[in-house]
């Protein structure tokens, strides 16, 4: 097992940042933690990562203690957090291995600066000052500097921040590549990008774990999943639609084709085919409304 968190809360004050937070994560997954602003994700990456104590509970990284073994959990752990902290007046190069060497022996940091360049595309902008760097490419410099250890737990708060879209398919292939051999826990607020990546999806909102599970699973848990669009060859009648069973709501979205909402796991397509044939009606097009993470997150925590 590679972290497992414990009954952790974290308080600033008398505000409860986390409360009673317990998960475990493997060896070779890609975990998304989602949350909405000041859900607690931030914290929980600092707490696993050693930049923050808890108030209460345990986590621990390969076996190691945060608190008690911090210096055994640092050199397990690659960290980029979300403000990506870099030193601007140096080289990207002179960076990585500076970097490199206090974790590595020269010779190591050297090698592993040039593999780490290669491995996140900043070969044309390795002579270049990080200050100098568009924000995309601090990024990468970010994503290196996390890696450049060989960590086997990466730690990614809001990783793609500030990328084009040719550099986001980039970075995306290249987590979920490391994701293969390492643990991998990413924030991010781009839903698209969780379903990509991410293995498994974590929810946070207030302090508490409101999901966890996969993408797939989530997605079926939408509202939106009981949803039909249906378009008749003719006007239908809306009171003998209602009366349809495990039919909640009928709503007319443009002349004859209807927006139909059913009730928990009730598939109610054959039913509107029987109710086209009973009416001399005929389907000109039917279409299941799929689930989506984006409506799951907001079932889970808007307004709760």
């Amino acid at each position: 097992m590679s972290i497992l968190v414990k009954s952790i809360s974290k308080l600033y004050g008398e505000q409860k940042a986390l409360d009673d937070v317990s998960f475990e994560v493997h060896p070779g997954q890609v975990v998304g933690f989602l949350g909405p602003n000041g859900a607690g994700k931030s914290t929980m990456m600092k707490i696993i990562s050693c930049f923050l104590p808890q108030t209460s509970g345990s986590v621990t990284v390969n076996g190691y203690d945060v608190v008690n073994q911090s210096m055994e959990v640092r050199a397990m752990v690659g960290y980029l957090p979300e403000h990506n902290p870099l030193y601007t007046d140096m080289y990207i190069k002179e960076f990585l291995e500076f970097v490199g060497r206090i974790h590595l022996p020269k010779a190591e940091a050297v090698k592993r600066t040039k593999e780490m360049i290669e491995l996140t595309g900043l070969g044309v902008e390795q002579h270049k000052k990080i200050g100098a760097l568009s924000k995309g490419y601090r990024q990468r410099v970010g994503l290196a500097q996390a890696m450049i250890h060989n960590p086997s737990v990466l730690i990614l708060d809001e990783p793609t921040t500030g990328l084009d879209p040719n550099q986001l398919v980039e970075i995306r292939s290249l987590i979920r590549n490391i994701g293969k051999e390492k643990t991998v826990i990413l924030s991010t607020h781009i839903m698209q990008e969780v379903e990509a990546i991410c293995d498994r999806v974590l929810i946070i909102n207030k302090g508490k774990i409101v999901a966890d599970d996969s993408a797939n699973v989530l997605r079926q848990q939408s509202k939106h999943g009981n949803v039909i669009h249906v378009e008749f060859d003719k006007e239908a009648n809306e009171v003998q639609l209602m009366k349809i069973k495990g039919v909640l709501s009928v709503h007319k979205e443009k002349d004859k084709t209807w927006r139909i909402e059913s009730e928990g796991d009730i598939d109610i397509r054959q039913e509107l085919f029987r109710f086209a044939v009973d009416h001399h009606l005929t389907v000109m097009g039917l279409q299941k409304e799929e689930g989506n993470l984006e409506s799951v997150f907001r079932q889970l925590t808007v307004n709760k």
